[in-house]
């Protein structure tokens, strides 16, 4: 089992930037694929962002290509979403995620609890 907590959640004024970070614990995240999802008030579940397990490949979705950049530390067990140029509609709530490189949610093994992003315009 794999437990993630992410942080680095906050309130910040458009065109802002934050750097989300996600610690696992239980066991190594190293060869197992990484993203973040999020989820708005009054909107559907999004995903955002995927990391291969090696780092090769990164994907993102077009509402923050361009903005958001994906990383990952596997020696320090840790996933990190940096956030730039941020907008309102990025409020959210922001889960790390384990265990799938694709966009679908029922693909993904393991979630952290999230962490609140609010953006003001």
């Amino acid at each position: 089992q794999v437990q993630l907590v992410e942080s680095g959640g906050g309130l910040v004024q458009a065109g802002g930037s934050l750097r989300l970070a996600c610690v696992a614990s239980g066991r190594t995240i190293r060869g197992l694929p990484m993203g973040w999802f999020r989820h708005a008030p009054g909107k559907e579940r999004e995903w955002v962002s995927s990391i291969s397990w090696n780092s090769n490949i990164t994907f993102y979705a077009d509402s923050v290509k361009g903005r958001f950049t994906m990383s990952r530390d596997n020696a320090a067990n840790m996933v990190f979403l940096q956030m730039n140029s941020l907008k309102p509609e990025d409020t959210a709530v922001y889960y790390c995620t384990g265990g799938s490189l694709v966009s679908d949610a029922g693909a993904v093994n393991y979630w952290g609890k999230g962490t609140l992003v609010t953006v003001s315009s």
